[in-house]
């Protein structure tokens, strides 16, 4: 391809908080795509900007940076970037500073470094409704004049200024660069910085007034962590409570498709694979993607807020108890949806010895894979009821669940700081945004770019992995009155590690799902679906769910210890994958599956024979 064949680029710049992931869906829409930098565990967002002309441009939304001197890889891929350095991407065209217009005293700097770079710089001057709500008049004209580039005030979650703004895009386009500057007395930008913000900026009486009333709340050492854990036990009510009539909708349209398989097919392995593999595999985890969803839509709703700042603050003191700084919060948040993303964002963390038991304990945080193991053993052995007139059981037990996690991990944690990363811990420093009211655009694009996620991994990790488990449960064929299952290829396998197993309870069934289980969590939840559907007939396939034949299987002390080890099991590939690729080498990856492996075990035989002792077995 020719260079003139080559669309222009422009990259996203700013300070974390100001705005930029809120303009960067605004200018995009869904014409955006999410991939790591070559070698580089660091996200990389590009979309394609729609330029006034009819053209159209690359645009990049860079991570978050307050400089060019890079404190964490996070910055350092910024600077790279910008630079022209970094490995798979080539130089921006142009630069687009985001600036939140509240606070332009701290956030200009920055902007002086980056028209020091010589390019092409356009500033957008975000969240001007907020400065406006905190009585600050702020002068885009003056403030253009002092900087001596163009400035457009913008409003991206109103989606305000966005045509101003590509109006500017497209003649910084045509600009040439200039030769940057090769010293910066970083100082004196501070000190202009404040020179210039205060001759844009006026008013101010009662900046900030509306966040500081909230935080007198949010952030009360009694009222505050109470009202933290008042949000986290709705999100986990309304997690059953709101996924009921999606999910029932879901398994009846799952049943119909069985059902005409079943009429259409005559009995042979493609019917059998059909109703048996991918129905009632694949089917068993898509039915819990409205839970995936309702999880995923109050993390969106708590970041776009600015709540999630505020709950790393509360956190703080509880991960300092453990050798842990609160800035360890956003990752460990982070991996309720995923731990890969979780370990990954460790790279914030400036003390390795922090890092590095962030990255172990990661794995503990009960991920949204899990959300599917915990809701199908929920829903087959704890009752539907209302306790106490205003909760539900099911909610409890998986508010229960994820509070073992967290606790295990801070339990973890404690012993990891007192032995293999033991270390001084450093102090805790977070800017607070402010709050602001979610965009339903924003949490349209993110809850659709996590659904698809969730289906994608359904539509290739777990159908292939069903369908290896298919083959294996289904062949050599038994003798007529002999269970299938137990002379099949992965009967045979699971028998032999229901050795390694039973000690805590777990059956033949068990041992079998805990292997693929391996390659992503949900697959455990179709792998039972598969291996219990393979012993039953069709019609039982049809009108049985999967919690009814666990419920007939399984006695509650099982069912309890299968929860227990899902809390603590070994990770799958992909996580120790990366925490290979995050520690350069597999000593650690080794030694997270060696510990969570023990944990799991003894947490899963504990609760066993505790179940059994209690039931007087």
């Amino acid at each position: 391809m020719s260079d003139a064949a080559v669309a222009p680029m422009l990259a996203l710049v700013g300070n974390p908080n100001a705005g930029k992931t809120s303009l960067f869906n605004a200018l995009t829409g869904a014409r955006q795509k999410v991939a790591n930098y070559p070698g580089v565990t660091v996200e990389r967002k590009a979309g394609t900007l729609r330029l006034p002309d009819g053209s159209s441009a690359d645009l990049i939304d860079l991570p978050g940076a307050y400089s060019l001197d890079p404190r964490s890889p996070d910055e350092a891929v910024t600077r790279n970037v910008l630079l022209g350095e970094q490995a798979g991407e080539r130089l921006p065209d142009a630069i687009v500073a985001v600036v939140d217009s509240t606070n332009l005293r701290s956030q200009l700097r920055f902007v002086l470094e980056l028209k020091a770079l010589g390019r092409p710089l356009i500033v957008a001057l975000n969240m001007m409704d907020l400065a406006a709500r905190d009585g600050l008049t702020v002068d885009a004209e003056r403030l253009e004049q002092e900087l001596g580039v163009p400035v457009i005030p913008t409003v991206a979650v109103r989606r305000r200024g966005l045509d101003e703004l590509n109006a500017a895009a497209r003649k910084m386009l045509d600009i040439r660069a200039v030769a940057p500057s090769t010293s910066l007395d970083l100082p004196a930008l501070q000190r202009e910085a404040r020179r210039i913000a205060d001759a844009a900026v006026s008013g101010g009486g009662t900046a900030g007034g509306f966040t500081r009333r909230v935080d007198r709340i949010a952030l009360h050492p009694l009222i505050g962590p109470l009202l933290l854990a008042a949000i986290l036990f709705l999100m986990f009510q309304s997690v059953f409570a709101w996924a009921e009539l999606p999910m029932n909708m879901i398994d009846s349209g799952i049943g119909w498709l069985q059902g005409v398989v079943a009429e259409g097919l005559p009995p042979g392995p493609i019917r059998a694979f059909l109703i048996e593999g991918l129905l009632a595999g694949v089917g068993a985890v898509v039915i819990f993607l409205p839970q995936i969803v309702i999880l995923f839509a109050f993390i969106l709703l708590l970041e776009q807020s600015g709540y999630m700042t505020r709950a790393a603050f509360l956190m703080d003191r509880l991960m300092a108890s453990v050798g842990l700084s609160g800035r360890a919060f956003i990752p460990l948040l982070s991996s309720f949806a995923c731990a890969i993303p979780g370990i990954m964002a460790t790279r914030t963390i400036a003390d390795p010895k922090d890092r590095l038991t962030t990255i172990l304990i990661a794995p503990l945080m009960t991920c949204s894979a899990r959300l599917p193991v915990y809701a199908v053993i929920i829903a087959a052995f704890i009752p539907n009821r209302s306790v106490g007139g205003f909760a539900n059981l099911q909610g409890l037990v998986l508010f229960g669940l994820y509070a073992f996690g967290v606790i295990g991990a801070l339990v973890a944690a404690w012993a990891l700081r007192m032995t293999v990363t033991k270390g001084a811990h450093g102090g805790f420093l977070m800017e607070m945004p402010k709050y602001q009211l979610p965009v339903i655009r924003d949490l349209a694009i993110g809850l659709w770019q996590r659904a698809w996620a969730f289906l994608r991994r359904a539509g290739t990790i777990i159908l292939v992995s069903t369908m290896v488990l298919w083959v294996f449960a289904s062949y050599p064929k038994a003798p007529a009155g002999e269970s299938q299952v137990e002379y099949s290829v992965a009967g045979r396998i699971g028998g032999a590690l229901e050795h390694v197993f039973s000690p805590i309870g777990f059956n033949r069934e068990i041992s079998i799902a805990l292997v693929p289980g391996m390659a992503a969590r949900e697959v455990a939840v179709a792998a039972l679906g598969t291996v219990y559907a393979i012993d039953a007939d069709d019609e039982e396939v049809l009108e049985t769910e999967l919690a009814d034949r666990l419920r007939a299987a399984w006695p509650l002390p099982t069912a309890l210890a299968f929860l227990a080890w899902f809390v603590f099991a070994p990770q799958c590939i992909s996580t120790f994958a990366v925490t290979r690729r995050e520690t350069n080498g597999w000593k650690w990856p080794a030694f997270m599956f060696g510990y969570l492996f023990v944990m799991a075990y003894v947490g899963a035989g504990l609760t066993y024979w505790t179940a059994v002792w209690l039931m007087g077995g």
